[in-house]
């Protein structure tokens, strides 16, 4: 059962931390094959919110939700050479069923642009079946050596988004649509802030043309890649042969994309948010934003109780009543804070005597007395304002651990002194790229939206306009 003595410092333990709110949370247990993890009705229930936000953006641009088989033959992951090199490495492949040796091996579904590619070859013909817009909420395989619940496990649910279009110009709108509904759902959401941009030529998806991410940064000072939004041009269109005859009455291939957001997301939350105490959850995707824990349990206690729990749940509120007759007040309030209730409302026979509920803050422990009469109004608008003080928080984060470097030497010490983000000048060079990687663990995170200004290439002192974020990550 939880106890902070049980829960290690987040500051001087991350790791453990980590693992150790996961348990204490109860958000999830570890599977029994390697790598998978078994996600809990708690931690479930923060995926939930993200379907919930999401899935009215997704319908309302016309993008509908489908299901495509798990199995993908190989042969249809190798059209594409780019997108098999890029994923053979973590592949999860079946040789046997029925008992007997098949004929063709399949891949666990480590992404589906494959095997939806090929049904939308049979389904386009004319510039009339055009765009088609799918999504799929699912999971895949990607066979990890390294894993961590939510962060990197073997096998992970997500949404991915697959489109195809008649004209570039209308598949990059969607592709950006795409990373600012994203950007939304992990700012007003998750109350967390992040740089969206560009990723480099070697670290885009295998088989994009571009791809869009959001890049969050974690109170370690490592990035985290978030989401990402892809331009496959027409990378997939021609060996799945998706083409079309177009209003002029000429053959075309059609312009695509894929995009997708992960549990990995969750991970992200917990990492970016929560303290030493354990989890710190935003009002907005927490599952119960508000506790209510009695004193004793007397009828009169519980009688008020169920009055304030009442009023919340009209008033929309996602309300708790511990009604544990096996635990004491003090534990009580010790395990909702460790699974990051936003408000937890304490009541003994002063406050029913009074008639006002003593409500404590989870982000900064701040207690209010709350008069019953204004109660679901004063505590909507402090679920409101805690939201937004977690938001603030983050972008007051992102900004301290984001650093310019001006060369290679500024940047390494910057890496060694701060982490975080280190904002360059930069040509975009792959050797160079593997050399920075070699040296210092950082990767190229994002190219940011051009600002106008130029500078010089802090690897090779040349001319250079685009900059640059850098940061090691997870």
């Amino acid at each position: 059962m939880p106890k902070k003595k049980l829960l290690p410092s987040k500051t001087d333990n991350p790791t453990d931390w980590y693992t150790t709110v996961m348990r204490l949370a109860d958000l999830t247990d570890y599977g029994p094959a390697k790598g998978t993890m078994i996600i809990k009705p708690y931690g479930y229930a923060l995926w939930e919110a993200v379907q919930d936000a999401m899935n009215p953006i997704i319908k309302a641009r016309g993008v509908g939700n489908a299901y495509f088989p798990l199995f993908i033959p190989m042969s249809l992951l190798e059209k594409e050479a780019d997108h098999v090199e890029g994923f053979a490495p973590e592949l999860a492949v079946v040789t046997h069923g029925g008992g007997e040796k098949l004929e063709e091996a399949l891949v666990v579904r480590p992404t589906s642009e494959t095997i939806m590619y090929n049904s939308y070859a049979k389904w386009v013909q004319s510039w009339r079946d055009l765009p088609i817009m799918m999504n799929q909420w699912n999971n895949v395989v990607r066979w990890e050596k390294r894993t961590m619940p939510f962060l990197r496990t073997s096998e992970f649910l997500w949404q991915e988004g697959h489109t195809a279009h008649a004209t570039h110009d209308e598949a990059v709108e969607v592709q950006n649509w795409a990373m600012d509904m994203y950007a939304t759902i992990y700012r007003d959401w998750f109350a967390m802030d992040g740089y969206v941009g560009l990723k480099s030529s070697s670290e885009r998806f295998s088989g994009a043309a571009n791809t869009l991410t959001f890049e969050a940064m974690m109170p370690s000072g490592k990035a985290l890649q978030a989401c990402t939004s892809h331009d496959l041009g027409q990378n997939f269109s021609k060996p799945f042969e998706i083409s079309f005859q177009s209003k002029e009455g000429t053959d075309e291939f059609a312009w695509q994309t894929s995009w997708g957001f992960s549990t990995r997301s969750i991970g992200g939350l917990i990492l970016a948010h929560g303290d030493d105490d354990g989890l710190v959850l935003p009002p907005k995707i927490a599952p119960i934003q508000v506790a209510i824990v009695t004193v004793g349990m007397t009828d009169e206690q519980l009688v008020f109780a169920r009055e304030l729990q009442l009023a919340l749940a009209q008033a929309g509120i996602r309300v708790e009543l511990d009604l544990r007759d096996d635990e004491r007040f003090g534990f009580k309030l010790n395990k909702w804070e460790v699974k990051g209730v936003p408000l937890i409302v304490k009541l003994g026979d002063n406050e029913v005597s009074t008639r006002a509920a003593t409500v404590q803050a989870r982000i900064d422990r701040e207690e209010r007395p709350l008069q019953v009469e204004t109660f679901s109004d004063d505590i909507t608008a402090w679920l409101d304002a805690i939201q937004e003080a977690m938001l603030q928080r983050s972008r007051d984060q992102l900004a301290t651990a984001t650093h310019s470097a001006n060369n290679y030497d500024e940047f390494k010490v910057v890496l060694d002194e701060h982490k975080g983000f280190v904002k360059v000048y930069w040509n975009d060079n792959p050797e160079l790229e593997a050399k920075i990687k070699t040296e210092t663990k950082a990767t190229s995170r994002c190219r940011l939206p051009s600002d106008g200004s130029t500078g010089t290439d802090f690897m090779t002192g040349e001319p250079a306009s685009d900059i640059w974020l850098f940061a090691q990550s997870y």
